[in-house]
């Protein structure tokens, strides 16, 4: 079925999770106290909760919709055909500020990263050390294959990046700081990143090493920005806000 299969199947893999969720969820006597069926409850003190969705919604669309411009962009450059095929190869956190043990939350942030910057490193090593190999794994086509083995150590670099500002997003969306994630996410990928990508792939003709040379500089101002703030947090503080939060929530308790 060629790609039409893939999507077939991410189709049905998500549909078996969503069956075994709701399914356990139905019988499980872990979720007898959280879950009592539906009700019109569930809309109560729905605008607090939307304060919290919008921003993070934003934060993880505004990621991703530059990745797919990305795509379009590429479709512009001399050989599209080619440059497409190229381009197309956070609870811990808020419970444990919810629960007002911030170091305990600190703790957590800190393991996350460390995971990801090993497994960056892994990775993009990995991709480094055998894209000559790494290469014929996608096509049979020299030009292709030529091309991709170009483009794997930028890769690699641009995974690296991705796992640690990924862990560093997380952490924001669990001390509820959705609103800089969303913020630092428009200007690091729209109003640097992607003007920096065309600039690169079209005015200096770097084409689709261009456009991934202009989002991994988007991506590290990201990171860059994301340290920085993570760094300035009030554990402290943001742990009894987070409590209070709670508290403050006219939820019915089981």
């Amino acid at each position: 079925m060629g790609s039409k299969g893939a999507a077939l199947a991410n189709t049905i893999s998500y549909g078996v999770n969503l069956a075994i969720l709701a399914l356990y969820v139905r019988v499980s006597s872990t979720c007898k106290g959280t879950w009592s069926g539906f009700s019109g409850e569930a809309f109560e003190e729905l605008r607090q909760f939307a304060a919290l969705a919008m921003p993070s919604a934003m934060m993880i669309c505004l990621k991703w919709w530059s990745f797919e411009i990305l795509v379009l962009l590429s479709g512009l450059l001399p050989n599209p055909q080619l440059e497409t095929l190229v381009l197309s190869i956070c609870t811990r956190v808020s419970n444990e500020m919810g629960a007002r043990q911030p170091q305990a939350a600190k703790l957590a942030t800190r393991v996350v990263m460390y995971m990801a910057l090993s497994e960056g490193l892994l990775i993009s090593l990995t991709m480094f050390l055998l894209h000559n190999i790494w290469r014929y794994m996608y096509s049979n086509e020299q030009e292709v294959v030529t091309y991709i083995a170009r483009m794997l150590p930028i890769l690699g670099i641009s995974f690296f990046i991705d796992g640690l500002y990924s862990s560093l997003s997380d952490m924001l969306i669990g001390c509820g700081k959705q609103k800089i994630g969303a913020a630092v996410n428009l200007g690091a990928f729209y109003l640097l990143g992607i003007p920096i990508t065309a600039l690169l792939a079209f005015s200096l003709r770097l084409n689709g090493m261009g456009i991934w040379l202009g989002i991994v500089c988007g991506s590290i101002i990201k990171l860059l920005v994301l340290v920085f703030v993570s760094c300035c947090i009030d554990w402290e503080k943001e742990a009894i806000v987070a409590k209070d939060g709670v508290f403050s929530l006219s939820l019915p308790v089981s």
